[in-house]
């Protein structure tokens, strides 16, 4: 036999031998993964807000003539009594616009006194035939203008007598000052904010909150607040959620809430700095690392490991809130659940796995 034909021999006979051989089964691949066991539990909400102390009600006083102020009587932080003079501008004009209506009223009311006797006189006459009805007509028409008279100048006078006391502000209210608009020697027109004056007992917590604190925002509930001083946190108050914006600051893109204080301490002054926090008891929830979440269409998802077969089940979740580098689920897991808290990304439905040594707690 030559050397070709035994070499061709040699190869033929492996390719039959290797064509006669089984295919070898391919073995799935089981990935080890990290997991911890759901245990739904209270978790309290330690989230805190910094905000600061505001006057509830803030009202602008002004006063009602123009003129130049030549008395202010009371700075930022003053306390003020209902009735007290708050401010004053220059008088000498209205006081001399009060005497010119005086004058005018008295020579009205001698007008009225002349033109009566005369309408008198008239009547008597006409009575005794001694005159025309002509002239007691005019006397009646001259005592009726007179009389309108009267009435006008009646009127500039309290007109001129209420300017003479608008030059006086006064405090309508007991308050504080909460701010300035106005110095002594300035001309101010009518209505320009001289003081900004705030009831003391009547304060708001104004907190600046970001939009994932509010979750769905369908809820109507006004929750109540535990408010306490920043640099005193023995200080505190209850509070009550009672404003909150419905538009977002262009700057921070926070939402501005407002909490009334009920029975405020006298040591949380306006503008002081505080801390405040959600009072209640918490649902039971889970409390899960951020890489365990999963993206299911746009749901919140997390991978559960099947005790019975070892695969993986993704399994929809409700956050109620996210943390730094946790999530907090309220629903959609139950009690020794083992979910997957890492990798998530790369595994599949039904995959087999198994937990990692120390993956589990």
């Amino acid at each position: 036999m030559s050397r070709k034909r035994l070499m061709f021999l040699l190869c033929s006979t492996a390719v039959l031998l290797g064509a006669c051989q089984e295919p070898q089964q391919q073995v799935p691949e089981i990935r080890a993964v990290r997991t911890m066991v759901a245990d739904p539990k209270p978790i309290p909400d330690d989230r805190r807000a910094i905000g600061e102390i505001r006057p509830r009600h803030e009202s602008e006083l002004g006063f009602l003539v123009s003129g130049k102020i030549v008395l202010r009587a009371v700075d930022v932080g003053a306390l003020v009594k209902r009735g007290d003079v708050i401010a004053r501008v220059e008088d000498t004009d209205y006081r001399n616009k009060l005497k010119a209506a005086e004058a005018d009223f008295a020579a009205a009311d001698a007008a009225v006194v002349e033109s009566r006797s005369a309408e008198e006189r008239a009547s008597t006459l006409l009575a005794q035939g001694s005159t025309t009805r002509v002239i007691y007509e005019s006397a009646q028409k001259n005592l009726r203008s007179s009389e309108a008279k009267v009435e006008s100048t009646k009127a500039s006078l309290e007109l001129a007598r209420d300017q003479l006391r608008y030059t006086e502000l006064r405090a309508e209210f007991d308050g504080i000052v909460t701010a300035i608009g106005a110095e002594v020697g300035q001309v101010v027109s009518s209505g320009k904010m001289i003081v900004k004056l705030a009831p003391p007992e009547e304060k708001d917590a104004v907190f600046s909150i970001a939009e994932s604190v509010f979750g769905d925002g369908a809820s109507s509930e006004r929750p109540e607040l535990l408010v306490s001083l920043l640099s005193h946190p023995d200080v505190v108050a209850d509070g009550v959620v009672r404003e909150i914006s419905p538009i977002a600051d262009p700057s921070t893109r926070t939402f501005q809430v407002k909490v009334t204080l009920k029975e405020a301490p006298e040591q949380m002054r306006f503008g002081a700095s505080i801390v405040g926090r959600r009072k209640g008891s918490a649902a039971p929830s889970v409390l899960l690392p951020a890489g365990a979440l999963f993206d299911k269409g746009g749901e919140a998802a997390v991978w559960i490991v099947s005790k019975e077969s070892g695969e993986l089940l993704l399994k929809p979740v409700v956050v109620a809130r996210y943390e730094t580098d946790r999530v907090v689920i309220s629903e959609g897991l139950e009690k020794g659940d083992v979910v997957v808290t890492a990798g998530v990304n790369r595994l599949r439905e039904r995959q087999k796995v198994r937990i990692a040594q120390g993956g589990q707690s």
